[in-house]
């Protein structure tokens, strides 16, 4: 697998970092060793690939989002099982076709007539690890979709905002051509 990744430098994510605050010697090894159990944990089921999983980790704890190309079968899907197993959070998988709308996606606002109000259904986007699996397939307004969250860590149908929480990262995957 080829890992590239991107800095999520979405507004909810900004935070000062006072320079008089230098990180001690036992913080940085506490790091390091949370960091390799979190890395020892992944590839219990992702084997062989512990290079793109220490990527994948630090794209994840920098609030970052990943794009993986390789063939299929190669572990993509049990990467992004394993990253959510391992912070304890959700996983959701959308495999991107091009007939996918980006309300499928993102999810829709539904007239409930037994209630008579609107209701928001979430899409799958709504988990902390999301895998957006062959997302060259779909259209660029669907692929567009996406952009939002990424940037932003939520989603605005109708006019108003939804979260989606924390940690959250998109793992995008397109096979090679």
């Amino acid at each position: 697998m080829q890992a590239g990744s991107h800095q999520n430098q979405g507004s909810y994510t900004k935070r000062t970092l006072k320079e008089d605050m230098p990180i001690t010697q036992d913080q940085t090894e506490w790091f390091a060793s949370m960091f390799d159990q979190m890395t020892d944990n992944v590839c219990r089921v992702v084997l062989g690939k512990q290079h793109v999983v220490r990527l994948a980790l630090t794209c994840m704890l920098s609030e970052g989002h990943l794009l993986l190309e390789d063939f299929p079968g190669t572990g993509k899907t049990s990467l992004a099982k394993a990253l959510a197993a391992t912070v304890q959070g959700s996983h959701s998988r959308i495999q991107f076709t091009p007939d996918l709308l980006p309300s499928d996606v993102t999810g829709v606002t539904i007239y409930d007539q037994r209630t008579q109000v609107f209701e928001f259904q979430p899409g799958p986007i709504f988990h902390s690890i999301v895998l957006a699996d062959e997302i060259n397939r779909a259209s660029p307004k669907t692929q567009s979709a996406l952009l939002e969250v990424m940037e932003e860590g939520r989603v605005t149908v109708d006019g108003t905002a939804h979260s989606v929480g924390r940690p959250f990262m998109v793992i995008a995957t397109q096979n090679p051509i």
